[in-house]
């Protein structure tokens, strides 16, 4: 499984926001989320809402810097404490900023925080901001959460590149995923295919889907290794298997925890 079309993302993008309202319906707004334990459920909405709105206006004015959030109509989230106010400003922030990732198509230039300029990287890192602070959401609410099979190894895959950027461009804490030939293993064991073997180098780490021996291995659904991964699951949890050496997978996870 690799990176997903442009309109898939854009799709997944509205899926996921909507899939996120649902679990915001009806929920107690003020309960604190575990995984983001500075916000509220409401902060956590008018997070996702904002970021949302951000990357609309970065991508409708073809930005070439970086935008002022304070610029942005709408940014800090709806005047009403009323939920269904919530509700209509995330559902109408998210089909605006897609309507305008849509309109641009992949290959706009505009202003992203990597190298790669471009807005495909903006629908892509959309979808998995939806997706993953949906996840926040749903623990914060005490509801099930369950994402698309593709979704969730894109997920990892987009992280494993961001983090290896990172590393190349000398952030301290990705510098430290080096040295001593050691290796953490991923392997869903509800999608045949889903599995990354990472492995340190001298200078960098490197990643490919591959089954092999690892250092360490964390085994448990495609869902579940994508929620260890982006740190809302702990790898103590019964629902995965850590197999061989738990403290190179705790080491990685703390070092790729920035952003």
């Amino acid at each position: 499984m690799t990176s997903l079309s442009h309109d898939r993302y854009c799709d997944e993008t509205l899926a996921q926001t909507d899939a996120l309202r649902a679990v915001l319906t009806g929920a107690d707004l003020g309960v604190t989320v575990p995984s983001c334990p500075d916000w509220a459920l409401r902060e956590l909405a008018e997070h996702v809402g904002g970021a949302h709105r951000w990357v609309g206006e970065m991508v409708r004015t073809r930005a070439s810097e970086e935008f002022p959030e304070d610029e942005v109509p709408g940014f800090e989230g709806p005047d009403s404490e009323d939920p269904a106010v919530l509700d209509a400003w995330l559902a109408e922030g998210a089909a605006a900023t897609v309507a305008a990732l849509r309109e641009a198509g992949p290959d706009a230039e505009v202003w992203t925080w990597v190298t790669e300029r471009r807005t495909a990287f903006r629908a892509r890192r959309m979808t998995h901001e939806t997706a993953v602070h949906r996840a926040d959401a749903a623990l914060a609410a005490r509801v099930p959460y369950e994402v698309d099979a593709e979704v969730a190894a894109d997920t990892i895959d987009e992280w494993l590149g961001i983090v290896a950027l990172a590393q190349e461009e000398g952030d301290p804490e990705a510098a430290e995923l080096r040295g001593g030939g050691r290796s953490p293993h991923l392997h869903a064991t509800d999608v045949p295919g889903a599995e990354w073997l990472i492995e340190f180098g001298d200078d960098r780490f490197t990643w490919r889907r591959a089954h092999d021996k690892a250092t360490v291995a964390l085994r448990g659904t495609l869902t579940d290794l994508m929620l260890v991964f982006n740190r809302r699951l702990e790898p103590t949890s019964s629902r995965v298997e850590v197999l061989g050496d738990a403290a190179l997978l705790d080491f990685w996870l703390d070092r790729s925890s920035f952003g």
